[in-house]
């Protein structure tokens, strides 16, 4: 690359923002499914979950029944700001668990006591709509969550007062597809169910029916 003129400006280095990383198995080859195809969570809510909530709450329009709008997956790293591997090593899994490619989220503002500055990298993060969305939630239901150890359900009182639920992992190794020896630590996620719900009550009547296993109260 040719050097810029004497006295001419130098120019300006991008930001790299969401993708400061290279990974090359995910997204690189769209998946095939078949014509017509629709995730089985998805036909669930159409032909199960839609008809029982109408009937619980007597909602009078379709449109007014509440569904899941979509899901926010994040990993924050602290410890990154020492150790810049282990973020390249969570948006790697990240990227696997969900079939999509991660966002590097970025501090907001500097904390001195912490030694962060704004702009830092601290995590990654991915959402989740439409196909990718229904099959992140089967897994989730039907896979990873009865893999926990002692898992006796997930708390029933984790909602936001607006209808959506937030869900705390505390390893991700909970999940198949993430390969341990390729983490020097395991980190935890947070994911966000967010749903067209107006209360807590629909909101939770809509998950448990999809199959949400939810403690007992």
């Amino acid at each position: 690359m040719a050097k810029p003129a004497r006295g001419a400006p130098t120019p300006k280095k991008k930001d790299s923002f969401g993708y400061a990383y290279r990974f090359p198995k995910v997204m690189e080859q769209p998946v095939r499914r078949a014509e017509g195809y629709r995730p089985r969570l998805d036909v669930r809510y159409r032909e199960v979950v839609r008809p029982a909530l109408v009937s619980e709450f007597g909602y009078k329009n379709n449109l007014t029944v509440p569904k899941i709008q979509k899901v926010v997956i994040n990993i924050g790293l602290g410890e990154a700001i020492k150790t810049p591997k282990l973020l390249e090593q969570a948006f790697e899994s990240l990227g696997y668990i969900s079939g999509q490619r991660p966002v590097v989220t970025r501090a907001k503002k500097s904390i001195a006591t912490f030694k962060l500055r704004q702009g830092m990298k601290i995590g990654c993060m991915v959402t989740l709509r439409g196909t990718r969305m229904w099959e992140f939630l089967d897994r989730l239901c039907s896979v990873a969550l009865p893999r926990t150890r002692d898992f006796r359900g997930i708390s029933r009182k984790a909602f936001d007062g607006r209808g959506n639920f937030t869900l705390g992992i505390k390893e991700i190794l909970i999940f198949p597809e993430v390969d341990i020896d390729k983490l020097d630590k395991v980190p935890g996620m947070n994911i966000c169910i967010e749903t067209s719900a107006a209360t807590d009550e629909e909101g939770r009547s809509l998950l448990e029916k999809l199959g949400l296993p939810f403690r007992r109260a």
